[in-house]
């Protein structure tokens, strides 16, 4: 499917198929203007088709499927379940269906790991129709036979890519293998890699595909800047540019270490900072976000757990103190600003060495990273490309000659 037919501002959810009760409650919550990807997905969504919807992170996805499923499960019966990576990512898909789902009785429930497994239970005795799970949790209950996935008849593989990118697909198939054969099932991912396309192969009936930006494409509402420095200059960097830039700021490092040493370093300079990563709590985890979107914490510092799980609209800046390990993750890192059609910067730190990590992410995105500078920092060149010396081969073999 091409690209074009996206929206402008004076296209409403209107003539998109969905029922007269669904539409008053979108214009209750303020939704008047559809996103590409919903505007092309929820028609034929509602019509049952499977697809696969690659779009950019902050592009509306959640909607996108939400809309559809609500309104199939509203009118007969059945269940919906939706797959997320991220323990975030679970609670914000939940907070953002409630608005539409809650008001028509349709319940729901997030099965997570790092929560209580009663309380999930308790919330699974109360029959929702709506389930939405990170795949390591349900699978814990599919061993345990707390609910049936044979009454299923709609599937969402959110952020798909990600979710096997954390080394979900045992886990994935084992949920797909089991679930009804008649069924509709949406996949929606930022990038396509080859397993993304053998779930489709395998699992999908005559997917349609709904592309919103190429594959590995960062979202366009982003300037993007990278400064090659020394590692001992980065700390010295970040100081100047949170004084720089005063909005919502969001961190990235590589590991969950260093996230609680930078953070450490970032209050000592006396802002008022949060971190979120796998060492944390649940609860910890969500206190710190809450802090973020309220303003209590200006700063949130971040692995990359939190890549696609944030959604906080007005977040000015992101900062890639580290690189990451997988260049598609630079994609979404960097989509969680610029998001709803505000302006978005993302400032990268690169160091002498990382020539390649930097060429990783440019061909993803098949675009040059600008390179600035600091007047107050000194910046550094990459290190030359190591060039492979050939010399003279020697011969395995000994030369034939008289033996002495």
């Amino acid at each position: 499917m091409n690209n074009n037919n996206i929206p402008n501002k004076n296209v409403s959810f209107y003539g998109l198929g969905i029922a007269p009760k669904i539409l008053e409650l979108l214009n209750r919550i303020r939704f008047k203007t559809p996103t590409p990807i919903q505007y092309k997905a929820i028609p034929m969504a509602i019509e049952g088709k499977d697809i696969v919807g690659i779009a950019q992170t902050g592009t509306g996805k959640t909607m996108a499927f939400g809309i559809p499923m609500v309104q199939s499960l509203a009118q007969g019966p059945g269940r919906g379940m939706i797959l997320v990576p991220t323990r975030e990512l679970a609670l914000q898909v939940d907070e953002a269906l409630g608005k539409i789902a809650r008001p028509l009785g349709i319940r729901s429930a997030v099965l997570i790991g790092g929560a209580s497994m009663n309380n999930q239970l308790r919330d699974l005795r109360r029959n929702p129709r709506i389930i939405i799970a990170t795949p390591g949790r349900l699978n814990d209950h599919l061993r345990q036979r707390t609910f049936r996935l044979r009454e299923f008849r709609i599937l969402v593989l959110d952020e798909a890519d990600r979710m096997l990118d954390m080394g979900f697909m045992p886990q994935i198939e084992n949920v797909l293998d089991n679930l009804p054969k008649e069924r509709q099932t949406m996949l929606f991912s930022a990038t396509i890699p080859e397993k993304v396309v053998r779930i489709a192969t395998k699992y999908m009936k005559l997917p349609v595909s709904v592309e919103i930006a190429r594959s590995g494409t960062a979202a366009k509402n982003v300037t993007q800047e990278l400064f090659i420095i020394k590692k001992e200059d980065k700390i010295r960097l970040l100081e100047k540019l949170l004084y720089q830039y005063r909005g919502a700021v969001l961190i990235f490092m590589r590991t969950k270490r260093g996230a609680a040493k930078i953070t450490r370093s970032i209050r000592n300079l006396g802002h008022n900072v949060a971190e979120i990563h796998s060492d944390r709590s649940l609860r910890q985890r969500r206190d710190a976000l809450d802090g973020f979107k309220t303003g209590k914490n200006r700063i949130l510092v971040a692995t990359d757990i939190a890549a696609r799980g944030i959604d906080v609209k007005e977040i000015e800046l992101v900062i890639n103190f580290d690189l990451p390990d997988d260049a598609e993750n630079y994609v979404h890192r960097i989509g969680r600003t610029g998001r709803a059609s505000h302006e978005g910067r993302a400032i990268s730190f690169a160091t002498p060495d990382q020539r390649g990590d930097v060429r990783s992410i440019e061909s993803i995105m098949q675009k040059a990273l600008p390179i600035v500078s600091h007047p107050e920092i000194r910046s550094a060149l990459f290190d030359a490309p190591q060039v492979r010396s050939f010399g003279p081969k020697r011969s395995r073999f000994r030369p034939r000659g008289r033996r002495r």
